[in-house]
């Protein structure tokens, strides 16, 4: 039998290999016909591989009918050995984890940095139900960045992950932490709102001086939800 070809035709063929039919598969799934036969269609279902659980599941039910579990198990990339082997974002996908991009010192804690060009580092996995306790905005709206510097502690550190929300730009609240955009620059800081309309950007270092910025010279990338620190 070959396992060439869309996940979903795979799928498909080891289906009827063991002999079950759409209805009977679903039910042993415990779940609506429609719902497993999505899988098989690739006008619905566009992953190049399915999700871990699912192959697993699948394995229990097709194996006993004389349907190969390495076979099975290799629609979610999972090889002979047991070894996962996919693309980042399906094994993410699988793992019901999310790839955060990371942004080259662009946000820095230490005076900042020109932001005009960030490039990503790298793309980095987080668990999707750990990112729901920070934010509810999807994750397209969501980077990570390394601190550089010492000008927010003790609050953020030298080298610590700070994730970044982009879907917020309005301060509602004062004192949270903002990655902002002052003079072309980028930096992480604390953000108070002034009775005459300027914005002090505050250091939580008490040696680094507050800075004053009138109307128009800084922008709000987004608020800083979650800090990732090693120990």
């Amino acid at each position: 039998m070959t396992d060439l070809g869309p996940v979903t035709a795979r799928l498909k063929a080891l289906r009827e290999h063991a002999k079950m039919t759409v209805r009977a598969t679903a039910e042993a799934l415990d779940m609506p016909s429609s719902t497993y036969a999505a899988y098989e269609d690739p006008k619905k279902f566009k992953k190049s591989l399915l999700p871990l659980h699912l192959a697993e599941r699948l394995a229990d039910i097709f194996e006993p009918h004389g349907t190969p579990r390495d076979l099975i198990m290799g629609l979610a990339g999972v090889t002979a050995s047991g070894a996962l082997k996919a693309a980042p974002e399906d094994l993410a996908d699988r793992l019901d984890a999310v790839l955060l991009p990371e942004i080259e010192v662009g946000y820095s804690m230490g005076g900042g940095a020109d932001i005009s060009d960030y490039p990503v580092t790298q793309m980095v996995p987080f668990s999707r139900a750990w990112l729901s306790n920070l934010t509810h905005s999807p994750a397209s709206m969501l980077f990570v960045a390394r601190g550089d510097g010492d000008s927010m502690m003790p609050t953020l550190l030298d080298q610590d992950i700070v994730i970044i929300d982009r879907s917020q730009q309005v301060m509602k609240q004062q004192d949270r932490i903002w990655a902002v955009s002052y003079a072309g620059f980028g930096m992480i800081k604390r953000l108070r709102q002034l009775p005459d309309g300027t914005l002090q950007i505050n250091s939580d270092n008490p040696a680094v001086s507050p800075i004053i910025a009138s109307d128009g010279e800084a922008f709000l990338i987004g608020r800083v939800v979650g800090v990732i620190r090693r120990i």
